[in-house]
C-alpha cells in the first residue's frame, strides 16, 4: 500500500480555528522556505476565512499575500477553501464572478482547489469546479463531502456524492469533516466504500473537537486514505486539525510510512509556537479548547460555540447556555438537517439564540434563516416541511425556490460590482480589486480608503 500524504493546514486553518485566522504574512514568512522542503501534499494558506481577516484585521490586501506565498513557495502547491456559489462571502454570487475569482486565484498561484458546499448541493458546485478544470494553470480540482450525522445522512449517501463529483471531474475527493464528527470505525468504513467506489484519490479533514481526532486518521489510514490533513504541534489539536509530527511518528516504519522528516519540522514548530503566542497576547485570544464531545449532538464548530455564549452574556443571559445547546438540533432539524458549516452553521446557531433569547420558538426570524428554509442557498437534504415555511415562518408561497441556480443567475454580475466601486471614487480598480468588493464591500470599501486616493466630482 502507499506511504500516506499529509496536507498541511498551519497557515490556514490551523490559525483559523485556534486563533480566529489572525496570522499575519509576515509571521509566516521566515518559515516558507523550511515548509516547502518538507515534501508536504499541499500547504493549506488561503481561502475560508482568511481573505476577510486579511481585509478586516490584518490591513493586508489577500491577493498579494497569494503571490508572495507563491514567490517563496517553488515546489509545494498552494491550497485554498472555496465554498462552491458562495465563493469566500456569505451569499450566492453571479456565474461570471464565481468564474472571474476562480481564474484570478489560479493566476495568483492556487494550486489545489478543494470546493464544497453547505447542503452538499452539486448544483452550487458545477460553476466553481467546471471554471477550475478550465484555468491554463491545471490545478487539481477538489471536490468534498461535507460530513455530518444525522437520521438521514448514511456512508452511503456521500458514496454517491462523491461518485457524481468523480463524473464532474474531480482529480480527488476530501470527506470533510468540520465539527470533528466521524467516529473512527465509521471512518473505516466509509474509507472503505469510497476507494472501492472512486477511481480518484480520497483525502480525510477533520477536527480534533470531539476527541477522535488522531484515532479517525489510524482507522481511515487503515482502510486505505490517500491524504490526511494536519497541522504542525502549535496549532494543531483542540478545535484543529490531528497533529502533523504525531502522525508522521506513528506511521514511521509501517507500509503507510509517510517518509517525511519529523527533526525537520522541530525548527518550524518552535517558530509558530512564537506566533501563537505572539497573536495570544496581541488580540487577547484564548489560544486553546477543551474537547467536548457533546459537540457530536449540537454540531456547531467550538470557536462559533465561544461567540454564541458571548452574545447571551451580552444579553444578561448568560444561564440559557444549555438551553442554546439544547435548541441547535432542534432548529436544523426544522431547517432540513443542513451539515453545519459556514454560512449554514452561523444560520443555525443564530437562529437557536433568537429562540432562547425570546423564550418563544421563531418569534423573531433572521431573514438568512427563511432564505436558507425557503431554498435559496440549494437542497436541503431533507425538505423542508410546508407547513412549517408558510404558517410558522410566514414565507409567501410564491418565494419558495426550487432551483438557485436561476436565482443565482439574476445576481449582481462582475461589470456591475465594478461600475459600483468606480462610483465610489476608485476610479481603476483591478479586477481583484472589484471581487474583493464583490466578496466583502464594507470591508473592502474601508481597506481601499486606506490604501488608495478616492476621486471625487463635485459641484461649485
Amino acid at each position: 500500500m502507499a506511504k500516506v500524504q499529509i496536507m498541511e493546514t498551519v497557515l490556514r486553518d490551523g490559525h483559523q480555528s485556534l486563533l480566529a485566522t489572525r496570522m499575519r504574512y509576515r509571521q509566516m514568512e521566515p518559515m516558507l522556505a523550511s515548509l516547502d522542503k518538507i515534501g508536504y501534499k499541499a500547504l493549506e494558506a488561503w481561502g475560508g476565512a482568511t481573505f476577510d481577516s486579511c481585509l478586516r484585521f490584518l490591513d493586508e490586501d489577500p491577493w498579494e499575500r497569494l503571490d508572495k506565498l507563491k514567490a517563496n513557495l517553488k515546489n509545494t502547491p498552494i491550497q485554498m477553501l472555496l465554498r462552491g456559489q458562495n465563493l469566500l462571502g456569505y451569499n450566492h454570487y453571479s456565474n461570471d464572478v464565481v468564474e472571474k475569482f476562480v481564474q484570478h486565484a489560479a493566476a495568483h498561484g492556487i494550486g489545489v482547489f478543494r470546493i464544497f458546499d453547505a447542503l452538499n448541493d452539486v448544483r452550487n458546485l458545477r460553476v466553481a469546479i467546471k471554471a477550475a478544470l478550465e484555468c491554463p494553470e491545471k490545478p487539481e480540482v477538489q471536490g468534498c463531502l461535507v460530513y455530518t450525522i444525522s437520521p438521514v445522512h448514511t456512508n452511503e449517501m456521500f458514496v454517491d456524492l462523491a461518485k457524481e463529483l468523480q463524473e464532474m471531474g474531480c482529480h480527488s475527493v476530501c470527506i470533510k469533516d468540520m465539527s470533528g464528527l466521524l467516529a473512527p470505525y465509521v471512518a473505516d468504513d466509509l474509507v472503505r466504500k469510497l476507494k472501492a467506489a472512486l477511481d480518484i484519490p480520497v483525502e480525510l479533514h477533520t477536527h480534533c473537537t470531539s476527541g477522535f481526532g488522531h484515532a479517525t486518521y489510524l482507522k481511515a489510514i487503515e482502510a486505505g486514505v490517500d491524504i490526511v490533513d494536519c497541522a504542525l504541534s502549535p496549532f494543531s489539536s483542540d478545535t484543529s486539525q490531528p497533529c502533523t509530527e504525531t502522525i508522521v511518528a506513528m506511521l514511521k516504519g509501517t507500509e503507510r510510512d509517510t517518509e517525511l522528516d519529523r527533526q525537520a519540522m522541530t525548527p518550524i514548530a518552535k517558530h509558530f509556537l512564537g506566533v501563537k503566542q505572539e497573536l495570544i497576547k496581541e488580540f487577547g485570544l484564548k489560544g486553546y479548547f477543551d474537547i467536548n464531545v457533546n459537540v457530536l449532538d449540537f454540531q456547531i464548530p467550538g470557536g462559533m460555540l465561544s461567540n454564541l455564549a458571548n452574545q447571551l452574556k451580552e444579553a444578561g443571559m448568560e444561564d440559557k447556555y444549555q438551553d442554546l445547546l439544547d435548541e441547535m438540533p432542534r432548529v436544523r432539524a426544522d431547517a432540513g438537517y443542513p451539515p453545519l458549516v459556514t454560512p449554514s452553521s452561523q444560520i443555525v446557531g443564530t437562529m437557536a439564540t433568537f429562540n432562547v433569547m425570546a423564550g418563544e420558538r421563531y418569534k423573531m426570524v433572521p431573514n438568512e434563516f427563511k432564505d436558507m428554509v425557503r431554498g435559496k442557498f440549494g437542497r436541503t437534504p431533507v425538505p423542508v416541511d410546508r407547513d412549517f415555511i408558510l404558517n410558522t415562518l410566514k414565507i409567501p408561497e410564491d418565494q419558495i425556490i426550487e432551483d438557485c441556480s436561476i436565482e443565482d443567475a439574476k445576481g449582481q454580475t462582475f461589470a456591475q460590482f465594478k461600475d459600483e466601486v468606480i462610483g465610489k471614487g476608485f476610479l481603476n480598480p483591478t479586477d481583484e480589486d472589484v471581487l474583493s468588493y464583490a466578496l466583502f464591500p464594507q470591508v473592502a470599501e474601508e481597506f481601499f480608503k486606506k490604501h488608495y486616493r478616492q476621486v471625487t466630482a463635485y459641484k461649485r
